[in-house]
């Protein structure tokens, strides 16, 4: 079971603000390796939906990209939705 992946504004970026912030305090070989390591996450997520936990609700799921970074993604019946991308050393959303 191969899943679609579906991308919203703010997961795009989110995304893309991380690899910036990345490559401009550690260079563009650490930003590579996270869209890399990223991109390996979500085809794994594709396959095995249920792979990460369950975040605020069941079907919102966070898997965690590097130590610090997470990405937030939603399962549906045919397709998952990449929320967003969390730096982990922000304050939690209440």
């Amino acid at each position: 079971m191969n899943l679609a992946i579906a991308w919203t504004d703010d997961a795009q970026e989110t995304f893309e603000l991380t690899v910036k912030q990345i490559e401009s305090q550690w260079g563009i070989r650490s930003a590579e390796k996270f869209a890399r390591g990223a991109f390996k996450i979500i085809n794994t997520i594709s396959t095995q939906p249920y792979l990460f936990k369950a975040s605020f609700t069941n079907n919102v799921r966070k898997a965690l990209i590097t130590e610090q970074t997470s990405m937030f993604y939603e399962v549906h019946a045919t397709h998952i939705t990449i929320l967003y991308f969390w730096d982990n050393r922000q304050e939690p959303i209440l």
